[in-house]
């Protein structure tokens, strides 16, 4: 009897394996333009509608106040009725309220638009991930997760470059071409359901349905549990749900810190608006150097010493703000913050699903999700608030460094090793 990680290795081909990688990188890309786009539209928006620095915090926070439900709705949706389903809906409301956003007109409409599409970006990606996931085998699984992650930077470039180039013309054009994601449907429509979850629901038969093979050998059963969120805080997974969530809060307060306010922190500092996009711009490209080490690194060292290195590297190379003189300096500092942070998204996203049986999995993604966009919901009001009251960098990025240095010490003291494990 053979486990379901041994079959999916067998029975999905390597050409299968790679399209769905390229497919739900594209999914990620549209996730992740979506999610930063605002980073970039942002001071625009506040010149145009004369917007105080606590509103903007407000349309930024408004992102992530609908990632939180987004995250909290598709554990339960994806676990109940699939993979496939829960990706057409989230990115549904990824794409189209987004191009929507181009055409408000002020304040009220614009937050309200935001606030549905951060349903769709918060509840997409872990809808994606334990998609791709459950097609992959042990011995690609991190490499492969790492390199859907690694999209994010693609996407973020990819919109970064977009607004960067358009922006003297109008902010509107960086959300009007989020239309282009309706061509995608049709494709989406046409994918199938996840090998893992065919086969909880329906049995050996369903797998071979999916994988349109017949499969001699007998599968080990899957082990069936009532699927909550008390369930991944009771027993063995207490300690690995709170030790994951330490690492989504610190990468995600840190990163959306960094990347909310990126424009603002370089105009501060004596920079030009567009040399501040330019800027923000480059931050962007140093994110897919972080995902691609990142995505070497899992495989070669492991997932616990990954995290514990990308950990202390946010720790250090935010402390290292406090001491830059030169625009040069700063934007050095900016890009290591950059790479490291990118690097440790990299690594969680393809950790978390690893820790968490198939029956948890979706549930345990969604859950991490949820502290991951409380922490994008505070963020832009800490980052706001330290520049409202004109902060020194040594004060701001303090207490970053402070939370990256516990998050890696948690790690040391709580993480598992999963560097080829089956998951279950």
């Amino acid at each position: 009897m053979r486990s379901l990680d041994d079959v999916i290795e067998t029975y999905v081909p390597m050409e299968y394996k790679r399209k769905m990688l390229l497919l739900t990188s594209i999914l990620w890309m549209y996730d992740a333009a979506g999610v930063l786009v605002l980073s970039f539209t942002l001071p625009s928006i506040s010149q145009v509608w004369k917007l105080s620095i606590a509103q903007s915090a407000n349309l930024l926070s408004a992102t992530f106040i609908g990632m939180l439900l987004g995250a909290l709705s598709v554990g339960s949706l994806s676990d109940a009725f699939g993979r496939r389903l829960s990706n057409l809906l989230y990115f549904f409301l990824t794409f189209f309220p987004t191009a929507m956003l181009g055409l408000t007109r002020g304040f009220g409409s614009f937050f309200l638009l935001r606030l549905i599409s951060g349903i769709g970006y918060g509840g997409l990606m872990p809808s994606v991930n334990a998609y791709l996931a459950e097609f992959m085998g042990k011995s690609l699984r991190g490499a492969f997760l790492v390199l859907l992650e690694a999209s994010w930077a693609v996407g973020s470039i990819a919109i970064g470059l977009v607004s960067v180039l358009t922006i003297s013309y109008s902010w509107r054009i960086s959300y009007l071409v989020f239309l282009s994601g309706a061509l995608l449907v049709l494709v989406l429509l046409k994918l199938p359901e996840s090998p893992r979850f065919a086969f909880k629901k329906g049995g050996k038969p369903s797998l071979e349905k999916i994988l349109k093979t017949k499969i001699e050998e007998e599968i080990q059963p899957l082990r069936e549990a009532k699927v909550t969120v008390v369930e991944i805080l009771k027993g063995p997974q207490a300690r690995k749900t709170l030790m994951i969530w330490t690492v989504w809060f610190t990468v995600s307060f840190v990163y959306y810190v960094l990347f909310s306010w990126a424009p603002k922190i370089f105009a501060q500092h004596g920079l030009t608006v567009t040399r501040s996009l330019w800027f923000t711009f480059f931050m962007m490209v140093a994110q897919l150097p972080g995902y691609l080490s990142a995505a070497y690194f899992i495989e070669k060292i492991g997932r616990k010493r990954s995290l514990q290195v990308y950990l202390a590297g946010m720790a250090v190379s935010s402390i290292l703000w406090a001491f830059v003189s030169s625009t040069f300096q700063l934007v050095s500092v900016a890009l290591l913050l950059s790479f490291f942070t990118l690097g440790v998204w990299g690594l969680v996203y393809a950790y978390t699903p690893e820790i968490y049986p198939t029956t948890m999995r979706a549930t345990g993604n969604g859950m991490a999700g949820v502290v991951a966009r409380i922490a994008g919901i505070l963020a832009p009001q800490y980052g706001g608030f330290m520049l409202q009251r004109n902060a020194s960098f040594l004060e701001i990025f303090f207490w970053l460094a402070l939370l990256s240095m516990f998050a890696a010490v948690i790690v040391s003291l709580f993480a598992v090793e999963t560097k080829q494990q089956d998951i279950t």
